[in-house]
């Protein structure tokens, strides 16, 4: 079993989902893992979320421990002797801090970019108003925003559907620099969910992510919610 590398807590994610040609991730899918789909569909997700208490090899660092994060990902998955592993592809990740998106490119080669960030993070009150979740990130003097507004209590996530889909997926995916994939593990107990009564995207989606994303990220989301999240680790990555 590898060794615990980080650990963590994922707090208030924000999950905006968007349904994709596949031909447009398949480019990007590291060598040894395929396409995942959810009932013949492909997805890419923005997700927005906090960053806390972080700690690499049981070592919190100093001025790193608690940030934001935003990150487009797609879904993939492979075959192994007790079944089918799903897992995540990130294209590109947002942190506030160039040290920590510096570690991560070296570590695992992800994609990760410093930008300034902030966010506004208000939970449902007991008296029936609503929540909401902004995390906004700055590039060139342009600011961009995932958002959501929410209600009520969360709720278990349902079995077989879009939702456990999006969050249920345990394995990360990087290519590496010789060609080679690395495998990590991610460990977390099952989420509860808000359903979004109301999801916005702002972003340049051409300039940030790319063209091939702009028809993809500029129209309706399939699905919007966000999930209260919890304690994570990360163990260290294996190449398959």
């Amino acid at each position: 079993m590898p060794r615990r590398f980080l650990t963590a807590a994922w707090r208030n994610l924000v999950m905006l989902n968007y349904e994709i040609d596949p031909e447009i991730l398949r480019p990007l899918v590291p060598k040894g893992v395929r396409l995942d789909p959810w009932r013949e569909k492909h997805f890419v997700s923005v997700v927005g979320f906090q960053f806390l208490d972080a700690r690499v090899l049981g070592i919190p660092i100093p001025f790193h421990r608690n940030f934001e994060e935003v990150n487009l990902r797609f879904y993939v998955g492979r075959h192994v002797e007790d079944g089918w592993r799903r897992g995540v592809v990130f294209v590109k990740e947002v942190v506030p801090r160039r040290a920590i998106a510096v570690m991560a490119r070296q570590l695992y080669n992800e994609n990760y970019v410093a930008c300034a960030m902030t966010s506004a993070v208000q939970l449902p009150a007991a008296n029936g108003l609503e929540g909401s979740v902004t995390y906004r990130w700055e590039q060139q003097g342009r600011w961009h925003a995932v958002h959501a507004r929410f209600h009520g209590e969360p709720r278990p996530i349902s079995p077989d559907s879009e939702e456990e889909f999006i969050t249920e997926h345990y394995y990360g995916y990087v290519s590496q620099r010789d060609g080679s994939t690395v495998e990590y593990k991610v460990e977390h107990p099952r989420w509860r969910v808000w359903k979004a009564s109301e999801a916005t995207l702002d972003c340049a989606v051409a300039s940030f992510y790319g063209e091939q994303y702009q028809q993809a990220l500029s129209g309706p989301c399939t699905s919007a919610f966000v999930a209260e999240g919890s304690e994570v680790v990360v163990y260290q990555g294996e190449r398959i």
